[in-house]
């Protein structure tokens, strides 16, 4: 099997994995702001990092995956004053729902979940250890960064000294250096949320969240590097992933991580998706109309670096792909297994180790589909290749996600609960027709379901049904 290589976005190359630790494997990935649902750009993230959980699971490294909630910000505190909402009640109801959607998408339980405002301690320490070694200042508005105190910043990004990349830094005549960023905002108004800290009350800037809480949950404290791979979109390389570098960097003489990992934009009919553009798709809406697990198929037939061009005619055929895994999960429905095709196993990982190389590897379940319908349509008694492809089936699962529900209940998507129990109640008067051999009775319901667009099947683990 060949070793795991990854895509570093500082040295801009593939190149092999090695963990810090042995087999453990720290993973921080920036997480939502939670002031608004979900996005398809949070789920593109979601996924891309998730697949990398699983396939460093498959390589056997035992995982630590953290994933941050941001839930003090101005956006929050805007949300706030529009609705007459506490700061809590907005920030845990997004929370919820943003774990609700990910769950639909088959997103892996997350080792650690920080939030922002349970971890303010470890922030205010940070800032004052810079603050005690003149790299942070204060101003009229807040505690700043002196980004001149650190003759490293821009390695990450390469884009510190690029005029047009500074336009996104806030501007602000105090500052020291144009480039300097707020690690602490003073509380402008005596009803707005903050927080008492020795330099003066407010709330923390973006940046310092992300590397205090690594400091404090994860890192190696006796190591060149504080975690193993950080990660997140694109858009976050510059300044926020620059910026976290560099007061890990200056507050505790560590690089904040040994590999960096960002995911690509998600385009919306060929524009990049922005609210200001007024194309951000909520995940909640699609949801409405496709599974999660059809979205989170979708998103992985594109490579995790690729920007990503959304649109639903290749979604209603990229879930035709998937349909094929589906139906081959029906014809070994109720069979056990034996255990997964070596081949086919050493081939599908050395794709996903080759910088989580998707479009090889749904490419290998395709052809590994096609053969197993070609020799079940030739073979349809040969119990070994039906004992073997629910083993790769459920390997498929462990690895990519993808295939994990029961092979009747996905086809069944898009119909109510009342619409269930209804078909289901037909199905019970349909079984003690034929148990009082009442023959006819039964040929009649399933007509009257055929003619709701339900096709039945009699099995030997009971009746299952599908909508066609």
């Amino acid at each position: 099997m060949k070793t795991l290589h990854l895509f570093d976005s500082v040295k801009k190359e593939k190149i092999p994995f090695e963990p810090i630790k042995d087999n453990d494997v720290k993973i921080y990935v920036c997480g939502p702001t939670v002031y608004d649902d979900a996005h398809l750009g949070h789920a593109r993230s979601a996924i891309a990092f998730d697949l990398l959980h699983r396939v460093l699971t498959a390589n056997n490294y035992n995982v630590t995956m953290t994933k941050n909630f941001t839930d003090i910000d101005d956006k929050i505190i805007k949300k706030m004053n529009e609705t007459n909402q506490s700061l809590e009640d907005i920030t845990n109801y997004y929370i919820t729902s943003y774990k609700n959607d990910m769950n639909k998408l088959n997103i892996l339980e997350n080792t650690l979940e920080p939030k922002a405002t349970q971890n303010l301690d470890v922030m205010i320490n940070m800032i004052e250890n810079l603050k005690s070694k003149d790299i942070a200042y204060i101003i009229s508005d807040g505690v700043y960064f002196d980004t001149s105190k650190d003759s490293k910043y821009g390695d990450i990004s390469h884009r510190a000294s690029d005029e047009n990349s500074q336009a996104r830094i806030e501007s602000n005549s105090e500052k020291r250096n144009p480039k300097d960023f707020a690690l602490w905002k003073f509380q402008k108004e005596d009803n707005e949320v903050a927080y008492d800290a020795s330099f003066g009350k407010g709330r923390p800037g973006w940046h310092i969240e992300c590397s205090a809480m690594i400091d404090k949950h994860l890192a190696y404290k006796d190591s060149e590097y504080a975690i193993d791979i950080h990660g997140g979109g694109a858009d976050l390389l510059f300044p926020h992933h620059e910026n976290e570098a560099a007061q890990t960097r200056c507050s505790s003489n560590q690089h904040l991580a040994k590999y960096w990992i960002h995911n690509g934009f998600v385009n919306i009919n060929g524009e990049k998706m922005s609210k200001s553009l007024g194309n951000s798709f909520f995940l909640k809406d699609v949801l409405k109309s496709y599974s999660g697990e059809v979205i989170r198929f979708y998103l992985l037939s594109a490579h995790y670096r690729a920007n990503f061009n959304f649109n639903e005619e290749d979604l209603i055929s990229s879930k035709r792909r998937l349909d094929k895994i589906y139906r081959v999960k029906k014809r070994v429905y109720g069979i056990g297994k034996s255990t997964v095709n070596k081949s086919f196993k050493e081939e599908l990982l050395n794709a996903l180790n080759d910088d989580l190389n998707t479009s090889i590897a749904l490419a290998l379940i395709d052809d590994m589909i096609n053969k197993a319908n070609e020799v079940l349509t030739s073979e349809p008694k040969n119990k070994n290749l039906k004992k073997e492809l629910v083993a790769n089936l459920e390997f498929i699962q462990d690895v990519l996600g993808i295939a994990t529900k029961d092979a009747y209940k996905y086809f069944q998507f898009g119909i109510s609960d009342e619409q269930i129990k209804e078909i289901e109640k037909l199905i019970e008067q349909r079984v003690e027709a034929k148990k009082n051999k009442d023959f006819e009775k039964a040929d009649l319901i399933r007509e009257k379901l055929s003619n709701k667009n339900i096709s039945i099947m009699d099995t030997p683990n009971g009746v299952v049904w599908e909508k066609l």
